[in-house]
């Protein structure tokens, strides 16, 4: 129990730092945002959607726009990171490399739902469509959750290579493909009143994608950070 207990100081410890040097910066999240924000506007302006077509893309234009700002995102966060040192200093730690894997994919998942809580009003009041939808937010909260758990671990994989901002893109999307596939089809669904029926097999994915995202990258995490 106490080694427990001992582990998830750990990571707290480690998702409060991360936070408070954001706080401090604001580089991150102010980033983040402020591309989430540009891209919906591109969309709105770009498109010019009638009020049925705007209800069809809606999930579609969503999820793009948290999957590039959720990248931009792991790479400034983990590029950070090294360029200050403290990824050495954190490996060096006399911690279980996991916990480490675990701090940081919670902190990219907070800044990450932050970002999207920000999105959401803006997005309804440009759209005029009602996304605080109890089915929607579970949606979201299940796709950010696989789409940081296995961004951060690629992000460990590519931060050393002196292309890591091309490199991440390169590895994550073909890899994510899934759970965006199915965040799209389950957002859509509730968007336009679909059953539940209909919308649980792609609920399903996203939480099976999620264990096993979070499960190979405990399994793998050690062996990525040696290498």
């Amino acid at each position: 129990m106490n080694s427990v207990s001992a582990y998830l100081r750990m990571v707290g410890a480690l998702i409060w730092k991360d936070l408070i040097a954001e706080i401090r910066s604001k580089e991150l999240f102010g980033a983040m945002l402020v591309f989430a924000i540009a891209v919906i506007l591109i969309f709105n302006f770009a498109l010019e959607l009638n009020i049925q077509v705007q209800s069809e893309v809606t999930s579609g234009i969503l999820w793009v726009t948290f999957a590039f700002a959720g990248t931009l995102g792991l790479n400034r966060s983990m590029a950070i990171e090294k360029d200050m040192g403290c990824l050495d200093g954190l490996l060096l730690a006399p911690v279980d490399r996991s916990a480490i894997y675990f701090g940081k994919m919670f902190g990219n998942l907070i800044l990450m739902l932050i970002v999207e809580a920000i999105v959401l009003p803006v997005y309804s009041a440009l759209y005029s469509v009602n996304l605080f939808q109890p089915g929607l937010l579970v949606v979201i909260l299940l796709g950010s959750i696989g789409y940081t758990a296995i961004g951060t671990l690629l992000a460990f994989m590519s931060v050393q290579a002196r292309t890591r901002d091309i490199l991440l893109p390169i590895l994550l999307f073909p890899i994510i493909l899934p759970v965006l596939i199915a965040a799209v089809k389950a957002s859509n669904g509730f968007l336009l009143g679909l059953e539940i029926a209909d919308i649980r097999p792609w609920l399903n994915l996203l939480i099976v994608y999620d264990t096993i995202s979070i499960a190979v990258a405990f399994m793998t995490f050690d062996f990525v950070v040696e290498e």
